[in-house]
């Protein structure tokens, strides 16, 4: 019997300059412009960071071990194609066809699968010896097993039913399709899963610590032994303290403030829910004190928070632009994918000579946008920037380790 001819073509590295430039002509437009046809071609290992390949045809092509990272692969067909061990962090997968991909070991962290088909799908090649054969990668394709998926963005991506063991720690799952898939043991802790679908999915064993379930079944799905410390669920219609609205402890504390002290009451809150609020913008809410509280998607645009103390809060994915953070106390916050554009973070003055510092000790800020605040002196010992933008922050003088 024959050997199984080679289905993988091997490009000179000419050969592979000329079709990028190629393509690139043909996403802009220009003359001479010929969409990417890179279908089976073996492409494992080169380094290839930031490659514009959007609608480009990579359709069983071998990528495993490339250095991708921050490449656009919006929309591109990547059917079959082998991704493993790929370095993949903020890519563009808006919409790409990665049915049948393999993705065993790859990074995926921060990139970007929105709208993405992960479902299992196989490539038959014709053989003169065997008539058709599917043509297989090391490992099953659509396994995500041991992909590191931390702060992906999943959101309406349709998953194969072949995910065990995948890291998604942070990952943006809302919308996501994830009905019948085999997420068995995988790590979702913070994942946001905000009205996904989980009919029939298996989660058994899975990590699911401080994940938002937010408009989400689980009747169908199958959570044994899966770990739902501090999941965050849907919020109460009504919020009380002591027997008092929330809505009225706010309105003291801005009395309060108003007055100096002479009217109102000062809220001191712990661990409360404020998302029944629905939005706190532009609210004059000076030193509140509301440690461990949940502020989740809240919009506080504007708002006061000056020497409030949200210690251990969370705040992921809030709009806290243009607030005023001066003096406040943020350690241990979530604040992943928050809007702090032109945000005042700087010190508060508290008496002559006398400055009380933001201090963001061990915050989480991956993917939050600091874009123009102003952050002198901010405290951000061993605060998690990864993936934040700072372009125009002012952070002259703040502590943080390098």
């Amino acid at each position: 019997m024959s050997a199984a001819p080679n289905l993988l073509r091997t490009l000179e590295h000419a050969s592979l300059k000329q079709t990028l430039e190629a393509h690139a002509r043909f996403l802009s437009g220009r003359p001479g412009g010929r969409r990417a046809n890179l279908a089976h071609a073996d492409l494992s290992n080169l380094m290839l960071e930031g490659v514009n390949l959007a609608d480009a045809e990579l359709t069983g092509a071998r990528l495993n071990g490339a250095s991708l990272m921050g490449g656009d692969f919006s929309r591109a067909v990547l059917f079959g194609a082998d991704l493993r061990d790929a370095d993949l962090r903020t890519a563009n997968f808006t919409r790409a066809d990665l049915r049948g991909v393999c993705l065993r070991g790859a990074n995926l962290s921060h990139a970007n699968l929105m709208g993405a088909d992960l479902r299992e799908g196989r490539i038959a090649m014709q053989d003169s010896a065997q008539g058709f054969r599917i043509l297989t990668h090391d490992a099953r394709p659509g396994d995500l097993k041991y992909a590191v998926m931390a702060g992906t963005n999943l959101e309406g991506a349709q998953l194969s039913d072949e995910s065990r063991s995948a890291d998604l720690t942070d990952a943006l799952l809302a919308g996501a399709q994830l009905g019948g898939a085999r997420l068995a043991k995988a790590l979702l802790d913070g994942a946001d899963m905000s009205g996904a679908e989980l009919f029939n999915t298996d989660l058994a064993g899975a990590s699911l610590k401080r994940a938002v379930l937010t408009g989400v079944d689980t009747s169908t799905a199958n959570l044994e032994r899966a770990d739902l410390s501090d999941v965050l669920r849907a919020p109460p219609p009504i919020v009380y303290i002591d027997d008092e609205p929330l809505g009225d402890v706010l309105a003291d504390h801005e009395r309060f403030c108003a007055t100096h002290g002479a009217g109102g009451r000062a809220a001191k809150l712990s661990s409360v829910d404020f998302r029944s609020l629905r939005q706190l913008r532009r609210r004059v809410l000076t030193g509140l004190q509301a440690p461990g509280s949940v502020f989740f998607g809240m919009d506080m645009e504007g708002a006061q928070l000056q020497g409030s103390d949200l210690s251990s809060a969370d705040l992921r994915g809030a709009n806290l632009r243009g607030a005023d953070l001066r003096g406040v106390k943020l350690l241990d916050a979530r604040l992943d994918r928050a809007d702090l554009r032109g945000a005042d973070l700087g010190p508060l003055l508290i008496g002559e000579g006398r400055y009380l510092r933001a201090n963001l000790t061990r915050a989480v800020l991956r993917q939050a946008d600091l874009r123009e605040a102003r952050a002198r002196r901010v405290r951000l010992l061993e605060a998690d920037l990864t993936g934040a933008k700072l372009d125009g922050a002012d952070l002259s003088g703040a502590e943080r380790e390098f």
